[in-house]
């Protein structure tokens, strides 16, 4: 009897051990029967908000004075800007920001007539970017009337916005899966394989890109943009 079972209990260990190994086998060569591939969508778009800060700076020797001439300032760019078309819902006047040289513990012994530095920024908040544009071109009607406007924000004033992201995603992840798709049937047919169900995906990250990618060019810069996704998808293959 003892012998009975034993012999039965190796007959079942050779059984299963026959079985697994052979199993796990049969898994790992399923899950590797599958290929990887990427899809591209790109769809060339237009900026629909555009923001444009106009900082401009004063000097003086007497605060009240400065203080006046800073404000007669605004007035003229807020007189140039209704002129222009924008309206007044699209118009942000900031505050005044003063700095007294004289309260600088690091200034030098020289006399320096121009005590106080005064500035201010006017910001345009418009979804008609065309205008922005055009109106940009003109601000030297404003310079030639002694109107300095800070370096730091003049030489990229304007900031170009698409928001309109999520409108277009649908379609662009539906063009980049049949991207990825047409390039697992290309694998697929180079195999002698048939392409399944999706295994897994990632949709990637939608990036926004300047029109024309020029050296040191900006997204924020330019009305005309491009965006862009790359999709990851593992097919299985049969």
């Amino acid at each position: 009897m003892k012998k009975i079972i034993s012999a039965a209990l190796l007959a079942l260990g050779l059984i299963f051990g026959g079985f697994f190994p052979g199993y796990y086998y049969y898994k790992a060569k399923l899950d590797n029967n599958s290929v990887t591939v990427k899809g591209l969508s790109e769809m060339d778009v237009k900026a629909d908000l555009a923001i444009w800060k106009l900082k401009f700076v004063i000097t003086g020797k007497e605060l009240f004075s400065a203080q006046k001439e800073i404000t007669s300032q605004a007035s003229e760019i807020l007189a140039f800007l209704k002129q222009q078309g924008f309206t007044e819902t699209e118009i942000k006047l900031g505050r005044i920001e003063t700095n007294d040289l004289m309260a600088n513990p690091y200034r030098n012994n020289e006399n320096n007539d121009m005590r106080f530095i005064l500035s201010q920024t006017i910001t345009v908040r418009s979804t008609n970017v065309d205008l922005v544009e055009e109106s940009l071109t003109k601000t030297d009607n404003l310079i030639s009337k002694g109107i300095i406007f800070d370096s730091s924000s003049y030489e990229y004033p304007v900031s170009y916005i698409f928001t309109k992201l999520n409108d277009i995603k649908p379609k662009m992840l539906e063009e980049a899966t049949k991207s990825a798709k047409e390039a697992a049937y290309e694998f697929a047919k180079s195999s002698g394989s048939i392409v399944g169900k999706i295994r897994r995906a990632n949709q990637g990250v939608f990036s926004i890109l300047p029109r024309e990618q020029t050296m040191g060019s900006s997204e924020s810069q330019q009305i005309e943009k491009t965006v862009r996704v790359v999709s990851t998808i593992e097919y299985w293959l049969e």
